[in-house]
């Protein structure tokens, strides 16, 4: 289905709507009564904040500034749509009506997009929205051609949306397109720009939509804890004695040694098959071991132990002291968010491009420093160790994308707690691969050669490990070929290891490798500009 984007003029489209029975001044209707908000004769400044279709009429959540400054926001409804950002003067007429003038009107009317700038988004570019309202629009077309109502000719139906744009540069605008078919309010669409006036709406894919996926991963961010402060409470509980009953039910008590067992340490992650196997049970791959009908508890799964952890603290809640139910269901509620498709059914108006995944994470401790071995502490810090790994997973797979040339970037993110002594070390980890396209080379015979996909790595690292403090890697292998640069935050930690590089420099070259840079720096990496991910929308009724 094509969507046209309808090239009317303001004197157009203002005439428009005069003709079809507007009122010089539109009126605004309160949904709750405020008498002496304005004094007669003064006029605001308002800004609509939100908008919303009732069947034939649009609620509006306005803005209102008045004179010295004071602000207030006020749900009315309206029979125009006037879209989110319009910014208008009005003046009260009663207690429950506030009225727009015409010269503003006019404004008011023309401020969604009637076109599309294709130097600023060229034909191809794939356009997320949200459908804001939705009405047919033939009777406006009759009207402005001068058809007589009585013509023997009768046109299709054509249906005019307002859809609030969500992605590139435009996000936030809105954008007034002509169908053939009416799109439902609320609904998210993707379509792709064919022309300055057309676009072509693209069918629904086979993936999680990017939007639901940004949405949730903001939410998600919010509520996520660091791992090693749970790790660090786990490991102060006070063990069982003679002399002392262990406050802990057995069951718990075994799943936290057992989560702790599990824990690498600096020795194993030195070698290749270790850090194979930490990777493998750090969290990441517990759902594809659901999706493949694997138990995920016949092996090493730090997710997997986590919710085993907080499992079995729920049953011991009701008997402590200091239990708070509603606390305790709130925090499971917003630690364990349903699945990211849910997170559609609750998206508002977009005014802006959400949070975006960062890497790596920062540290975050939720509670205080006291009574960490109380189980309610132990149940808010699990919940936040289980939103943290869920945020790694979420910003890999944000990440995820195939680029305008083909190429296939797959991103992996994760986090691995490792012993170090007596202290747990959080290694934060990022790899990313690139797939280009094959190529096939102009035959010079009846044959074609194909060339063999290359494959670009990428592998990003955080962690603070004493005493050189906290430390980040970046480094890029390709075809054999390994170039890295290293970052250290603490004073003279980078002259400390950049005096170590020729070693490892000479290590690296022993596994094959061949190393072209190596280098060291004090600080930390400068985040560049975030590379745009292809976007795909995703129907809610889907």
């Amino acid at each position: 289905m094509t969507g046209d984007i309808p090239n009317l003029s303001p004197v157009a489209a203002a005439t428009a709507l005069l003709r079809a029975g507007v009122p010089p001044g539109e009126v605004l209707k309160l949904m709750e009564p405020r008498a002496g908000l304005l004094n007669a004769g003064q006029v605001a400044n308002a800004e609509v904040v939100s908008l919303k279709q009732l069947g034939n009429d649009f609620q509006l959540l306005l803005k209102l500034t008045m004179d010295n400054g004071r602000q207030t926001t006020l749900p009315v409804s309206s029979t125009l749509p006037l879209t989110p950002g319009t910014t208008v003067n009005v003046a009260q007429g009663s207690a429950d009506t506030l009225t727009i003038s015409v010269q503003d009107l006019q404004k008011a009317i023309t401020n969604s997009l009637t076109s599309i700038d294709t130097r600023q988004l060229p034909a191809g570019t794939l356009l997320q929205g949200k459908v804001l309202t939705t009405q047919v629009a033939a009777q406006n077309v009759a009207q402005l051609a001068g058809t007589p109502a009585g013509s023997a000719t009768t046109q299709p139906a054509v249906y005019r949306s307002i859809v609030m744009l969500l992605n590139t540069a435009l996000a936030g605008s809105s954008l007034t397109i002509d169908s053939p078919q009416p799109l439902r309010v609320g609904s998210l669409l993707s379509a792709q720009v064919q022309n300055s006036q057309a676009l072509n709406f693209v069918a629904l894919p086979n993936r999680l939509d990017e939007l639901a996926l940004a949405q949730q991963l903001s939410t998600q961010q919010s509520r996520q804890g660091s791992l090693q402060s749970l790790l660090t409470a786990l490991q102060n509980l006070p063990p069982p004695s003679a002399d002392t009953p262990d406050t802990l039910p057995a069951n718990l008590r075994a799943s936290v040694e057992q989560l702790l067992a599990d824990l690498p340490d600096l020795a194993q992650m030195s070698t290749a098959k270790g850090v194979a196997q930490a990777l493998n049970a750090s969290g990441l791959f517990m759902e594809s071991r659901l999706l493949a009908g694997q138990n995920p508890t016949l092996v090493p799964d730090m997710k997997a132990n986590l919710l085993r952890v907080i499992a079995q603290i729920l049953p011991g809640l009701p008997d402590n002291t200091s239990y708070n139910a509603a606390a305790a269901a709130n925090t499971l509620a917003r630690a364990m968010p349903s699945v990211i498709r849910n997170a559609l059914g609750t998206l508002g108006l977009v005014a802006a491009p959400g949070p975006q995944s960062s890497f790596p994470l920062p540290a975050r401790t939720l509670g205080s420093a006291e009574g960490k071995d109380d189980l309610e502490t132990l149940l808010k810090l699990a919940a936040g160790a289980i939103s943290r790994l869920q945020s790694h997973q979420l910003g890999g797979l944000e990440q995820t994308r195939t680029n305008a040339d083909g190429t296939q970037v797959t991103t992996w993110q994760l986090e691995i707690p490792m012993r170090n002594a007596h202290d747990i070390v959080p290694l934060q980890v990022k790899v990313q691969r690139e797939d280009t396209p094959e190529r096939e080379e102009a035959p010079d015979s009846a044959t074609q050669e194909v060339k063999e996909k290359e494959k670009l790595w990428r592998v990003e690292l955080a962690f603070d490990l004493e005493p050189l403090g906290p430390l980040q890697v970046q480094a890029q292998l390709i075809a054999g070929s390994l170039s890295s640069q290293m970052w250290a935050q603490r004073e003279g930690a980078a002259e400390l290891i950049s005096g170590e590089l020729d070693n490892l420099r000479a290590r690296l070259v022993a596994c094959g490798l061949n190393v072209k840079e190596l280098a060291c720096n004090r600080g930390v990496p400068s985040q560049g500009p975030r590379t745009v991910l292809e976007q795909r929308w995703i129907d809610e009724n889907a």
